[in-house]
């Protein structure tokens, strides 16, 4: 069905349609709309679904329908207001009878860049919060109260800053704050996909900026808040304590990789610092093995996805030897394990030369070392060879051409 003709069928029935939230903020913004949602008005749903027999219904406490509309799956809802009754974002009651406009709908959203509307087929804009200004000013505001009342409002209002590279104003942080003891209650499905999209925009860092400057990061993500003033070797780390230079290395990963995996990596890599006693400051002895048991406890506190696990361990095993490694066998072993991680070798060496500002000769051609490892031809094993000692053997070839590509790069 086309759009025009969903319009008319709803306009012919007095009822309106309004395209809202993310489609319209980024269209007013100037950046390419994704998925347009509806919100129909003036409306019942037992009328709608005699009009459009051929729309799916889903979700139980409020009804949103699914329908193909010029050729792509668009939600549409009808206008509702919401009274908080109970914890988190279960806990409302919603009224969607056909007498609410689309200004009581607004009302109910987060932020005021989300809480515009485009009338059709008239495309005229529906701004009652002045959202149109928070978007060419760049400013993050709450629309009213009711913003504290789904508590992940506040992770998604750090998160709208960090995708757009928009500031958060003071208000906002307050109510931001006011969601702290709600959020223990929150599902972790809800927690990751905030985190999965805060580590998705251009400058990551941001989200966990704000979410400290509102006081939820220790509610949050209490594994990055331990962080904090965990100083380190000025003459290593001139960007301050260990926050800090996760903060950095998370944002030069994220300019050099789009992956997920590979941020939340960077992210972890330093976990361990959190645990490092006081008297043992500005030195982190050890702290790989204790990142990992830092790890451990995140996943078990908010299941963390598996690549996201598996990527980040190995980083946090890995990065500080990395850089240091001179001996082929073992060289052999690690360029090894980071082709068969998730990672994968390139994401490995983007973390690495983040840390450490420059890459080991072996990682900066990784890519050739390895081709050559593959091409190792298992049929010159001498045939008395058994069991172990075939991959003694297979080592050894590995070690015989690390051994020839370093002398040739020390040549150089």
């Amino acid at each position: 069905m086309t759009e025009t003709t969903f319009i008319k069928k709803i306009n012919d029935n007095n009822g309106e349609v309004y395209i809202v939230g993310g489609w319209v903020r980024d269209m007013i913004a100037h950046n390419i709309p994704k998925d347009k949602d509806y919100v129909i008005c003036k409306m019942t749903e037992i009328l709608f679904c005699r009009l459009f027999p051929q729309a799916q219904k889903v979700g139980n406490a409020f009804p949103v329908y699914l329908m193909n509309i010029d050729n792509k799956l668009c939600e549409i809802a009808f206008a509702r207001k919401e009274k908080k009754q109970g914890h988190g974002y279960k806990g409302f009651t919603v009224n969607y009878d056909a007498d609410l406009t689309i200004e009581d709908d607004l009302l109910r959203r987060d932020t005021r860049i989300n809480s515009i509307a485009l009338k059709l087929p008239e495309r005229t804009l529906i701004d009652p919060f002045n959202g149109v200004y928070d978007i060419k000013n760049k400013i993050i505001r709450a629309v009213s109260s009711h913003f504290q009342e789904d508590p992940v409002r506040a992770l998604r209002a750090a998160r709208q800053a960090a995708e757009f590279n928009y500031i958060i104003d003071e208000l906002t942080l307050q109510q931001m704050q006011n969601c702290a003891a709600e959020l223990l209650y929150e599902p972790s499905e809800r927690i990751i996909n905030e985190l999965s999209r805060a580590l998705a925009a251009n400058k990551p860092s941001t989200f966990f900026r704000y979410l400290q400057k509102a006081n939820l990061l220790t509610v949050t993500f209490p594994e990055i808040a331990a962080l904090i003033g965990q100083t380190q070797p000025v003459i290593y780390h001139p960007e301050g304590d260990s926050f800090e230079h996760t903060m950095l290395i998370l944002d030069k990963t994220a300019l050099q990789t789009t992956d997920i995996a590979a941020r939340f990596a960077a992210l972890a890599h330093d976990l361990g610092k959190g645990l490092t006693p006081q008297s043992m400051l500005p030195h982190h002895y050890g702290h790989e093995k204790s990142g990992l048991l830092v790890l451990q406890k995140w996943n078990k506190r908010i299941i963390l996805p598996k690549r996201w696990y598996n990527s980040a361990s190995f980083v946090i095993s890995e990065h500080m030897r990395a850089a240091h490694l001179t001996k082929p066998g073992k060289i052999a072993d690690l360029l090894l394990s980071a082709e068969k991680n998730p990672l994968g070798i390139d994401n490995f060496s983007i973390i690495i030369h983040a840390d450490n500002k420059s890459l080991p000769c072996y990682l900066e051609d990784s890519k050739l070392i390895l081709k050559l490892f593959h091409e190792i031809d298992i049929k010159k094993c001498p045939a008395n060879l058994r069991g172990r000692q075939i991959g003694q053997w297979l080592h050894q070839q590995r070690v015989n051409i690390l051994n020839t590509y370093l002398q040739q790069y020390n040549q150089h």
